[in-house]
């Protein structure tokens, strides 16, 4: 008969370290596919969801650019107020223009008609003794001086006129701009509510107040 060999004995502990270390490896394995599972999977699909996110933020709240509005009337009347989709201002102000473009024409004709006979009559220039003006207000110096300046004075006010619709044309489309995202709510209330007087006395007075909601 063979003769068995003799197992030898394996002590306890170094059977429950084994089976920490292999625990651990184990452990320490799972983490770390664990780990690529979030760095290979989770995190790209997180980080393609946030820059999505970024550009579609970015496309539904584009900026209403005050300062362009501001350029662009500047460079030509009512382009700002077509930036600010206010089209109908864009009438409104090449009529006030056409408007004040015809008083500077007439007031400007009329001066320089009224200036011309008045330096004629003054000088006494008898070559050109038969202008209109002149012969109309009968060679008048007065009259004549006081139609020069008349027409002279509404010349000037025309084109002050002129550059001041000009700045407001410029002024109402940056002012737009500004408050072309903001929310205004036509919902004004009215309402009654008892006041205390804290100067007087504590006592209820009526009072009427008028509140704004925007």
């Amino acid at each position: 008969m063979k003769r068995l060999k003799k197992i030898p004995h394996i002590p306890a502990t170094s059977l429950r370290s084994f089976d920490q270390g292999f625990s651990f490896l184990a452990k320490q394995k799972f983490s770390i596919i664990i780990l690529l599972f979030i760095t290979l999977v989770v995190l790209p699909g997180k980080l393609h969801a946030q820059e999505k996110s970024k550009v579609e933020l970015t496309d539904s709240t584009k900026v209403h650019s005050a300062k362009k509005a501001t350029l662009m009337s500047m460079a030509l009347p009512g382009l700002g107020q077509a930036y600010n989709k206010k089209y109908w201002k864009i009438p409104v102000i090449y009529v006030g223009f056409g408007v004040l473009y015809y008083f500077i024409k007439t007031n400007g004709t009329e001066y320089h008609n009224f200036r011309e006979a008045y330096d004629i009559v003054a000088t006494n220039d008898t070559v050109n003794f038969d202008n209109e003006y002149a012969m109309k207000y009968n060679y008048n110096l007065a009259l004549l001086e006081e139609g020069r300046n008349y027409y002279r004075r509404n010349f000037e006010l025309s084109l002050i006129i002129t550059g001041l619709l000009y700045v407001l044309n410029i002024v109402d489309a940056s002012v737009d701009a500004n408050l072309y995202s903001f929310d205004i709510n036509d919902d004004v209330s009215l309402r009654f509510e008892p006041m205390s007087d804290q100067y007087f006395s504590y006592k209820p007075v009526p009072a009427i107040g008028l509140r704004y909601r925007f």
